[in-house]
């Protein structure tokens, strides 16, 4: 089992219609707070340990995941491909967000 990667471009097309998904930010929450994809939970990488974290409880839902510049996410999606989720998309990092940021 793996996870998808798709570019950052595409997710913004994605994003511009509401859906059955999470957008999840798994930078830290300092960076976080400086500006995110609009509707983006926080979830930090390094806080992905072994338990499935709270704020995912649903194994099956998509999830779009991004970092900063696309190194934690890929870690972050591996991690939780590993725990059981089977629809993680990988989509980069935030430096390639074209898109308004929320605060």
């Amino acid at each position: 089992m793996t996870y998808t990667s798709i570019t950052m471009d595409e997710a913004k097309d994605i994003f511009q219609n509401s859906g059955d998904y999470i957008i999840l930010d798994v930078r830290r929450a300092d960076e976080f707070a400086e500006g995110h994809i609009p509707g983006a939970i926080n979830y930090a990488n390094e806080d992905i340990l072994q338990d499935k974290p709270e704020v995912l409880p649903d194994l099956e839902q998509t999830i779009y995941v991004y970092c900063r510049s696309g190194r934690r996410s890929k870690e972050a999606a591996d991690k939780l491909v590993q725990m059981g989720y089977t629809n993680i998309i990988e989509i980069g990092g935030i430096l390639d967000w074209t898109g308004v940021l929320e605060k």
